[in-house]
């Protein structure tokens, strides 16, 4: 009976089900692991004030926010070095981010809480988000501006967040003049030297062309130096104003503004102010730039570079992909040296993608970009332009990556047309070529697009080879902007994957960094399903389009 059952197959039914099942299960708990984690990191969440005092010291205050429960059993406790007293079945722990790094060289603290004699949650503590060292936990006393006290106590607060609206309007502004304005002009002035030393590599730099670059550069400088007179009267606005908080140990602490992101009350806010916050951080999380070493501010250089790096490789390897794939299919004759290069171009699929990043390090960066540079970039020697890694070299690299998927996707595709239909349109008088362009790759553009889907997918998460030909911690300049030719394929860039391993892996503070690897990976996700649910939308409607046709 049992033999019986096993030869009709419905075991392996079963199994392909409970295999299919868990892997959906495992996929569905990382994605949870990743939304729980990620999407909590911008919530204000409540700061706690412990009176506290460990045996044979003195009694001392902490704040912070309270981050992680540990739960040890005593004997276990015991075992690592703790001091259990026999009524006690567990070690209760707590991991505390006090912040005020500056002021106890650590965010994060670990405290008992049988040790704990007091546990409140003021409406008056601060949390103060700064610009560099981290955040600041304590009490508001007063506002100063150009070092005199224009508010304390109560009216401390209202004060406080009238003048950090002030200074984030004056940084914007002055983020604007630097990037935009300042930015254009150095880079223009820089295109102006290097137009000049091509001309005296050529013997071509006469009078004429050095009195027309010198009034090109005359008028540049002269612009600049508004600029300049501009930004130095808001830098001297930013440094008159500052705020004076408590910390934990009574120090009083000043804070210019200029230093400070956002100051909030978390215990005084409801939820209508809680979701406010949540969203500012939120969109800040998406629209800024990273700051304190990636693991404060936001992402979007990131965001931007994954997605234009995934748009080019796509660009690259579709081409090259399909007329590969026509090749091998439609015109190659069908014998060992097709199924040969059919081998290797599976082969390829397996190989490790580190060794495609040293490979487009070697030919497409060295090779390749140095004598670019010597051929049309004299003027730049030494310096590279595009001897150097940068977004080209990075997404022919992964177009060279993804390309075994995009070509058997492809094969797959054509092989499935009827060859009645080919015969049908030679018939008509169409030639071969005709055949191909007009009917055949039409009806076989829906395999292409899920060979695109699929290196979209690969190419996306991809940060071993990328390390080698492009991605940076942190690039100055995105790579398209206002600039002739606007789109620098010679920039270096960010990329999502390459964030979190450095924001995870790299980070000076593991403890404050970690929530932002997750949000950061769930960004990641969802862009990559962005792009795929886009190629797949396009792919359902080539396909019901050409149905008829395959029936």
């Amino acid at each position: 009976m049992i033999r019986l059952w096993f030869k009709s197959g419905t075991p392996w039914i079963w199994l392909n089900a409970a295999a299919v099942s868990l892997s959906l299960i495992m996929v569905v708990g990382v994605l949870a692991l990743v939304v729980g984690r990620g999407v909590g990191h911008f919530w204000p969440h409540q700061v706690h004030q412990f009176s506290y005092q460990e045996p044979d010291k003195q009694p001392q205050v902490i704040i912070g926010e309270k981050v992680e429960t540990s739960i040890t059993p005593a004997a276990m406790a015991k075992s690592t070095g703790f001091v259990m007293a026999d009524n006690e079945d567990t070690l209760v722990q707590y991991l505390v981010k006090t912040g005020n790094r500056d002021l106890t060289g650590a965010d994060f603290r670990w405290i008992q809480e049988r040790n704990i004699k007091d546990h409140t949650q003021p409406t008056n503590l601060i949390v103060v988000e700064r610009r560099e060292w981290g955040n600041f936990y304590g009490q508001l006393l007063q506002v100063k501006e150009a070092g005199n006290v224009i508010a304390s106590g109560e009216q401390a607060w209202p004060v406080l967040q009238s003048k950090i609206t002030e200074t984030l309007a004056i940084f914007k502004e002055i983020a604007h003049i630097e990037k935009k304005e300042v930015g254009a002009i150095n880079y223009a002035l820089e295109r102006l030297r290097l137009k000049q030393r091509r001309l005296e590599l050529k013997n071509s730099l006469d009078d004429a062309a050095k009195q027309e670059i010198a009034t090109e550069k005359t008028a540049l400088e002269t612009e600049y130096k508004q600029y300049q007179a501009t930004l130095t009267g808001l830098y001297q606005k930013l440094r008159t104003d500052s705020l004076v908080a408590k910390a934990e140990n009574g120090a009083e602490l000043v804070i210019p503004l200029a230093k400070v992101v956002r100051v909030f009350q978390p215990n005084n806010m409801n939820v209508f102010e809680k979701v406010f916050h949540y969203g500012n951080k939120a969109i800040e999380f998406l629209t800024d730039e990273p700051r304190e070493a990636n693991t404060e501010g936001g992402i979007f250089p990131a965001i931007f570079g994954t997605v234009m790096m995934v748009l080019m490789m796509s660009l690259i390897v579709t081409p090259f992909g399909v007329i590969a794939a026509v090749y091998l299919r439609e015109y190659a004759k069908q014998g060992f040296i097709t199924r040969l290069i059919r081998i290797a171009v599976n082969n390829l699929a397996g190989v490790p993608s580190v060794v495609y990043g040293v490979f487009g390090l070697g030919f497409f960066v060295y090779i390749l970009g140095g004598n670019i540079d010597q051929l049309f970039f004299p003027e730049s020697a030494p310096a590279p332009v595009f001897g150097t890694p940068g977004l080209l070299w990075a997404s022919i690299t992964l177009a060279l990556l993804t390309l075994p998927v995009v070509i058997v996707s492809t094969e797959e595709g054509l092989a499935r047309i009827p060859s009645s239909i080919r015969e049908g349109s030679l018939a008509l008088g169409a030639t071969k070529l005709e055949t191909l362009w007009l009917t055949v790759l039409p009806m076989a553009s829906p395999a292409m697009m899920t060979g695109l889907i699929l290196a979209v997918a690969r190419a996306a998460g991809e940060v071993a080879p990328l390390m080698l030909v492009g991605v940076v911690k942190l690039a100055p300049t995105l790579p398209l902007d206002g600039n002739f030719p606007f789109l620098h394929l010679d920039r270096k860039f960010m990329h999502l994957g390459f964030h979190i391993y450095d924001v995870g892996f790299q980070s000076p503070n593991v403890e404050a960094a970690r929530p932002l690897v997750y949000a950061t990976a769930l960004l990641l996700v969802l862009v990559i399903i962005g792009l795929n649910l886009a190629a797949i939308v396009i792919r359902n409607n080539l396909r019901e389009k050409y149905r008829a046709l395959e029936g």
